[in-house]
């Protein structure tokens, strides 16, 4: 819709344009040659000028443009402005005697009609220069929202692709994982085993059915975080304090899915403990005025810290998929010491 009314207003201002020049032309001219000349000669001048100026703008411009070839485009537009120049002078020396010289010109009156075409074809290239320019200036402006639209898309389309890698990243981890911490109860802990894949059917519901918008209400992402701290929370048993806290005001707002499961990930995967002591790992997440705060701590300890072969994606995936989807409408911080470790996002969900 916007771009059809760009081109409305594109062909409406090469009109008003035109016709403010015809009149012009013709409102000079008519002291000198009389109304039905005027008109004769000023429709003359606009004709070539039109066909001139924009096969100069709407033929060899774009091209130009595409192929970038602008170097060419320069002789090209040189050679049109001097095409233009010439017809402008033959219409006045078409129209131009010697009695109606002598008005218009009077300074050229005793020249030849060869001088007189040179004087007139030298005259009029400021002119030609002066319409052809205009006619190309807007050509070159609609031409430049056309690439940069374009250029818009294309860097949509990219950076929707990057997140899209972001995303995926994190579902087959944490399947895998999931199904990892299953299949080793299944041989120590059939119950609980149990326990654990029906609160992964949820979790696998979610990243199915939900996952594959850009947006999904809050709410929706609140309940797949508590299941999947549920899930650690099982599968930790007694060895991990765990406490969370939830205070959701308007569960409709519309948050970007799976941005907090590696920074929960995260904090269950690399808590540590000092020996005959618990860790634990509290998180605390609050949504008020359209901001979500959302707070993990877990005790980590880094000469007790639990080993990992694989290189988690942890917090590296939530800055790109900040940087990209919330600019300027997020706050990270990050805090280690040597008990804990704590991450604090404040996210604008506006």
């Amino acid at each position: 819709m916007k771009t059809k009314n760009k081109d409305q207003f594109h062909w409406i201002f090469l009109i008003f344009f035109w016709f403010i020049l015809g009149t012009t032309i013709c409102a000079q001219l008519i002291a000198d040659y009389g109304t039905m000349a005027a008109i004769r000669q000023s429709a003359l001048i606009l004709l070539s000028s039109i066909v001139l100026a924009h096969f100069l703008s709407d033929v060899m411009l774009p091209k130009a443009l595409r192929k970038n070839k602008m170097a060419l485009f320069a002789v090209q537009a040189f050679v049109v402005v001097l095409l233009l120049s010439l017809c402008l002078a033959v219409i006045y020396a078409v129209f131009s005697d010697s009695h109606t010289r002598n008005r218009a010109y009077p300074e050229e009156a005793n020249m030849t009609t060869i001088q007189f075409l040179w004087a007139r074809f030298c005259g009029s290239i400021p002119a030609a220069i002066l319409i052809c320019g205009t006619a190309c200036g807007l050509r070159f402006y609609q031409e430049h929202n056309v690439i940069e639209k374009n250029h818009a898309q294309l860097q949509q389309v990219h950076l929707e692709a990057q997140i899209k890698i972001l995303q995926d990243q994190i579902n087959p981890h944490l399947m895998f994982n999931v199904l990892n911490h299953i299949h080793i109860l299944m041989q120590s802990n059939v119950k609980l085993a149990s326990d654990l894949l029906i609160q992964f059917s949820d979790i696998l519901r979610y990243q199915l059915y939900e996952c594959n918008k850009e947006y999904v209400a809050l709410y929706l992402e609140i309940k797949y975080l508590k299941d999947l701290v549920s899930v650690e929370k099982t599968r930790w048993g007694d060895e991990l304090d765990v406490k969370t806290n939830w205070n959701i005001e308007d569960g409709q707002l519309q948050i970007v899915p799976l941005l907090l499961v590696p920074l929960i990930e995260n904090a269950f995967k690399h808590v540590s403990r000092l020996p005959n002591q618990k860790g634990y790992v509290h998180l605390f997440c609050e949504q008020k005025d359209k901001q979500l705060i959302f707070k993990i701590e877990n005790s980590y300890t880094e000469q007790y810290k639990v080993p990992s072969s694989s290189q988690g994606l942890g917090l590296e995936n939530v800055r790109k998929r900040l940087a990209i989807q919330y600019p300027d409408r997020h706050e990270l911080k990050i805090n280690k010491t040597d008990s804990d470790f704590t991450v604090m996002l404040v996210l604008d969900l506006k």
